[in-house]
């Protein structure tokens, strides 16, 4: 429910990440440009279909004492239910995403929105010896700063943020990158590149792909 809200909403023109399959969508009776996300808005719907299975499964269950009771025979219509329910969403929703095109593009315009790197600034001015506490404010100055001026951090000029911080050298541009902040994350399950790559390889051997 949660994947198909967000394929509704990133493929929304308004947010433009992806493209969903014309097999998915339908158009509308009124406006011969919109694509309706409709296979998506329906597994979402299914939601609500199989936590009323559950509900009422657990109803049934809920006075039983132990062993056998006729009122179990009541599990098979809600079970089977939420079975077929939940085979057909996932039959369905495979397909949807195989079939989707995401648009790389639209993506990594979106990135240099929202101050993204802000973080990987305040860890830069700790590398240089700054304590993060003070780190974290000149920072804020900085995107502030960068806000009043319509300007992201990487389009700030080297005195702009050194009016805010002794710290900041040349070097800081290396830092407001996106692919040196992705590269920076080596934690386990982090972003970096290598541990994408040995999550990737964990599931394919856990799923036998």
């Amino acid at each position: 429910s949660r994947f198909c809200e967000e394929l509704i909403l990133w493929s929304s023109p308004f947010v433009g990440f992806v493209t969903l399959s014309d097999d998915f969508t339908t158009g509308s009776s009124l406006m011969p440009q919109k694509k309706n996300p409709d296979i998506a808005e329906l597994i979402r719907g299914k939601t609500g279909r199989v936590l009323g299975d559950y509900t009422g499964l657990s109803q049934a269950l809920k006075a039983l004492p132990l062993t056998y009771n006729r009122d179990l025979q009541e599990d098979k219509e809600f079970l089977f239910d939420a079975v077929d329910t939940i085979k057909g969403s996932l039959l369905c929703f495979r397909k949807m995403i195989a079939n989707m095109q995401v648009n790389r593009d639209v993506i990594k315009r979106s990135l240099r929105k929202g101050h993204l790197l802000a973080t990987d600034l305040a860890d830069y001015l700790v590398s240089k010896g700054v304590s993060f506490r003070e780190s974290h404010e000149q920072t804020g100055k900085i995107v502030m700063y960068a806000v009043e001026k319509n300007k992201q951090l990487a389009d700030l000029d080297l005195k702009e943020m050194q009016r805010f911080s002794d710290a900041v050298e040349k070097d800081v541009y290396d830092a407001l990158k996106l692919e040196s902040s992705i590269k920076a994350k080596t934690v386990y399950g982090g972003t970096a590149l290598a541990q994408v790559s040995d999550q990737l390889k964990s599931i394919k051997e856990a799923f036998e792909w």
